[in-house]
């Protein structure tokens, strides 16, 4: 395994069910914007899709139809139903982005808060099937409203790229020794940037990590897969699974199989 791994794979937690039209699109500002993803879906009248998701610690800006909202990180598997049609363009946000909306990132923990934008909204509205042509758009506007980035916004930035794919690193000095500063500095930036604990940003990819592993390989035993992805043992990964899934993985792992 190596030590930066792809994350492209991660978040989803049942891909085969994403609405058809699901899409990752490149940034152009890389230090305010991790990637944009956008999502639409036209569904028969009495059908839903219940798309359910394993979050990056991390949080997002998201415009629908209706409103433009910040929300923040998730703590556990995270469930959207959706009805109908519509539409969202959505920005993964680097930590660096992360004090232009909220100074205080823990409280919007499973929670959003509304971003007043009604030109930008009334934009992206106005491209909603064009999505992507907007995101430079967006991005201008992001810039302004973030403001020039601090040396220290920047090793938050870098603190999250090994959190969330540096296989390596397995506990809080880890990510200490590899950013050369103490794990109290670690933790003051998580608080301030990101609003999860940094032990809690590597059990969310470690999981991710595991539940990739598993949809790709579904015949693997699951001791194996724990001992692949740093846990003690099956019975660690387990718990850390329904903890955050809310399922075992041997349930987990025969959805992946038949949707």
């Amino acid at each position: 395994m190596t030590a930066t791994s792809d994350v492209s794979g991660r978040g989803p937690l049942f891909p085969a069910e994403l609405p058809s039209d699901f899409a990752r699109i490149p940034p152009g500002h890389q230090d305010l914007v991790a990637w944009w993803w956008t999502s639409t879906w036209d569904l028969p009248s009495g059908y839903h899709s219940s798309q359910e998701l394993l979050a990056f610690p991390a949080s997002n800006l998201a415009f629908e139809r209706e409103h433009v909202r910040f929300w923040g990180p998730t703590t556990r598997r995270s469930t959207r139903v959706l009805v109908g049609q519509g539409w969202v363009l959505g920005a993964l946000l680097r930590p660096a982005a992360v004090p232009a909306f909220t100074q205080q990132p823990a409280t919007c923990r499973d929670a959003s808060l509304p971003v007043v934008a009604p030109q930008l909204h009334e934009t992206v509205r106005a491209s909603e099937r064009n999505l992507a042509d907007v995101v430079g758009k967006v991005e201008t506007w992001l810039e302004g409203h973030v403001g020039p980035l601090t040396d220290e916004a920047h090793q938050a930035n870098r603190l999250a790229d090994l959190a969330i794919t540096d296989s390596t690193i397995a506990t809080v000095q880890d990510l200490a020794d590899a950013l050369g500063i103490s794990t109290r500095t670690v933790n003051r930036l998580t608080t301030k940037y990101v609003g999860l604990s940094p032990y809690t940003m590597i059990r969310r990819r470690r999981l991710q990590e595991a539940t990739e592993w598993i949809r790709g390989n579904p015949d693997e035993a699951l001791a194996d897969v724990a001992v692949r992805y740093g846990f003690v043992d099956q019975a660690h990964l387990s718990r850390e699974a329904r903890t955050l899934l809310g399922l075992t993985l041997t349930d987990y792992r025969v959805r992946t199989i038949r949707p």
